[in-house]
C-alpha cells in the first residue's frame, strides 16, 4: 500500500525588487499564438485562418455553437488533430515562440508541454498514485522514488485532492467519483509541468457541486498556468476566464476580455449568440 504524508511544498521566499514589474511583463506576453491557422478534415474545412494571443497566466475561453471549430482549434496546440484520419493543419501554432508543426518537433514532446483534460474523466487503469506518476516516469522527470512520491504529491495538493485521497494512493483511479477522476486527471496533467493546460468541457459531466470544485481549481491555477477551456456554458465562461474567443461556422469572430465580450461585443453575431438568438 502507498502512503504519502508529505506537507504541500510551498515558495516562501520573498520578492525581488522590480519583480512584480516584471511578473506584470511576463503575464502579457504571449504563450501561445496561432497565426493563419486552417484544418481540413479530408476534402472539407473546419476552421478558416484563425489568428490568436494566449497570454501566460490566464484563463481563455473559446465559446459558439455546437460545430463551430472550437474544439477543433483547441486540438491545434497539442496536435491531437494529427491523430485524425484525414486531418490536416495549416498555418502557424507557437509555444513559446517555436512552432510545433515544424519539421522534426515530436508529437509526444509537445503533448508533454501542453496538458489536455478531456470532456469525460478518463483515469488510466491504474492507481491513483500511477495515474499521476505515468507521466513523469515516462519522461524521466523523477531521479528517485522520493522525487516521484513529491511530484505525485505537490501535484494531487495542487489539483485540490490530495486530501480526500491519501489513505487510498492505492485504490483504482476509476473508484473515484466523477468530479474526483476529474480533478486526478488534472493532477496527471499538471504533474509532468506543462506549459500550457487545455480543457475540452471538462465540467460538461459533472453535477454542480464538482463542476464548483473544478471551476475553483482554474482559478487557482491560471495563476501558474495558461490554460485554455472550451466551454458550451457562457456563465462559466464568464466565471473562469480572463480572456474569451468567439467562434461561428469555423471562423474566429471576435476575440476580447472576457467582460468587454459579455457585455459589450463588438460584432453582431457576438451579440445574437451571447443573448441566446442562435446557438
Amino acid at each position: 500500500m502507498v502512503e504519502i504524508s508529505a506537507e504541500p511544498t510551498q515558495s516562501g521566499s520573498s520578492a525581488r525588487p522590480g519583480s512584480e514589474r516584471a511578473d506584470a511583463a511576463h503575464r502579457s506576453l504571449p504563450k501561445a499564438t496561432a497565426r493563419d491557422v486552417s484544418v481540413f478534415y479530408g476534402e472539407k474545412q473546419a476552421l478558416f485562418g484563425v489568428n490568436l494571443d494566449i497570454p501566460d497566466r490566464n484563463v481563455m475561453a473559446f465559446i459558439g455553437p455546437s460545430g463551430c471549430g472550437k474544439t477543433t482549434f483547441l486540438r491545434c496546440f497539442n496536435r491531437m488533430n494529427d491523430t485524425i484520419t484525414g486531418a490536416r493543419v495549416t498555418g502557424e501554432v507557437k509555444i513559446q515562440g517555436k512552432n510545433i508543426y515544424d519539421p522534426g518537433v515530436d508529437p509526444v514532446q509537445v503533448r508533454a508541454r501542453v496538458g489536455m483534460v478531456f470532456q469525460k474523466p478518463n483515469p488510466f487503469p491504474k492507481s491513483i498514485f500511477e495515474n499521476v506518476a505515468y507521466g513523469p516516469r515516462i519522461h524521466g522527470l523523477a531521479k528517485s522514488k522520493a522525487d516521484l512520491e513529491e511530484i505525485v504529491v505537490n501535484s494531487l495538493n495542487r489539483a485540490g485532492l490530495f486530501e480526500e485521497v491519501k489513505d487510498r494512493l492505492d485504490s483504482e483511479g476509476t473508484s473515484l467519483s466523477g468530479g474526483q477522476q476529474q480533478r486526478l486527471c488534472i493532477a496527471r496533467a499538471i504533474a509532468v509541468s506543462p506549459e500550457v493546460i487545455l480543457m475540452d468541457e471538462p465540467c460538461s459531466a459533472l453535477d454542480p457541486i464538482a463542476t464548483a470544485k473544478v471551476e475553483e481549481l482554474i482559478d487557482e491555477l491560471h495563476e501558474n498556468y495558461c490554460i485554455v477551456i472550451v466551454t458550451h456554458n457562457m456563465q462559466q465562461a464568464a466565471r473562469v476566464s480572463q480572456r474569451t474567443a468567439f467562434f461561428h461556422l469555423g471562423y474566429l469572430v471576435e476575440e476580447d476580455a472576457t467582460d468587454h465580450i459579455f457585455t459589450n461585443p463588438r460584432q453582431r453575431r457576438t451579440q445574437d449568440y451571447i443573448t441566446g438568438r442562435f446557438g
